[in-house]
C-alpha cells in the first residue's frame, strides 16, 4: 500500500474508532480531505486511493484542482471566506460551501447558482469561541440568518460549521464542539431541517464525533505536516 493510501486508512480508522467509542454509526460521518497549498498531484493521489471529498480554503488554488482533477464522482467544498467579487465560482463550480456567514454573500450565491445544478449545500460558519480573529456569525445572531438562508431558492441550508479556538486538553476540545451541537438542535426545534455538523480537524476529529460531526475536515493527518 502506498503512503497516501496509508494515511486514509489511519485517518478512516480513527473516525471508525472515534464513532463507535461514541456510540454511533461510522457511516453517518463523511471525511472532507482538505489540501490548502498541497499540489494537486497529492489529491490526485488520494483520489486514486478511494477518497472523493474534498476541501479547499483558496478560490485561486481551488480552481485549478477542480480542473486538473477529473476522476469522476469528486465532491468539492469550499471552506475558506468568500469574498463578494467571487461569490460566481463558488456558485458555479463547487458542491458545497462551509463557511457562509453573510446574507449579502448568500444572495450573490442564489443568485449566481446555476438553475441546471443542483442546488448549493451550505452549512454557515459560527464563531462558536468569540475569537475577534475568526469568521462566522454569532451565536445570537444565527437564527436570523439561518431563516433568511433557508428562504434563498438555490441554496440548501445543510447546517453549521466551526473551528474552535486550539484546545490541548481533550475533555475541553468537547466544549465548544457541543455547543455548536445545541446550536444546530434549537435550530430544528425551530422548524428547520438541517442535518450537517461540519467540525473537527486532525488534532480533534475525535471529540467533534463525540458531540456529533457529520464531516470532518482532515488536511495534516492526510497529507503530512506543512
Amino acid at each position: 500500500m502506498n503512503e497516501p493510501a496509508e494515511r486514509l486508512q489511519q485517518v478512516r480508522e480513527r473516525i471508525r474508532r472515534a464513532a463507535l467509542g461514541a456510540g454511533r454509526d461510522p457511516g453517518t460521518i463523511g471525511l472532507v480531505a482538505v489540501g490548502k497549498t498541497r499540489p494537486a498531484t497529492a489529491l490526485a493521489a488520494l483520489a486514486a486511493a478511494g477518497q472523493r471529498r474534498f476541501g479547499e480554503n483558496y478560490l485561486q488554488e481551488a480552481l485549478e484542482k477542480v480542473e486538473a482533477l477529473t476522476a469522476p464522482g469528486l465532491e468539492w467544498h469550499f471552506i475558506g471566506p468568500v469574498q463578494s467579487n467571487k461569490t460566481r465560482p463558488v456558485a458555479t463550480r463547487f458542491h458545497w460551501l462551509h463557511s457562509l456567514d453573510r446574507l449579502r454573500i448568500a444572495r450573490r450565491l442564489s443568485e449566481q447558482r446555476p438553475p441546471e445544478l443542483e442546488p448549493l449545500q451550505v452549512c454557515i460558519q459560527v464563531n462558536i469561541s468569540g475569537e475577534a480573529t475568526k469568521a462566522g456569525v454569532a451565536l445570537a445572531e444565527l437564527p436570523a440568518l439561518a431563516r433568511e438562508v433557508a428562504a434563498l431558492p438555490r441554496l440548501r441550508l445543510r447546517g453549521l460549521m466551526a473551528l474552535p479556538a486550539p484546545e490541548p486538553d481533550p475533555r475541553r476540545q468537547r466544549e465548544p464542539f457541543a455547543r455548536l451541537r445545541e446550536a444546530l438542535e434549537a435550530l430544528n426545534r425551530e422548524g428547520f431541517d438541517l442535518d450537517t455538523l461540519s467540525m473537527g480537524t486532525s488534532s480533534d476529529l475525535e471529540a467533534a464525533i463525540a458531540e456529533g460531526a457529520t464531516l470532518v475536515r482532515i488536511g495534516t493527518a492526510l497529507f503530512g505536516p506543512r
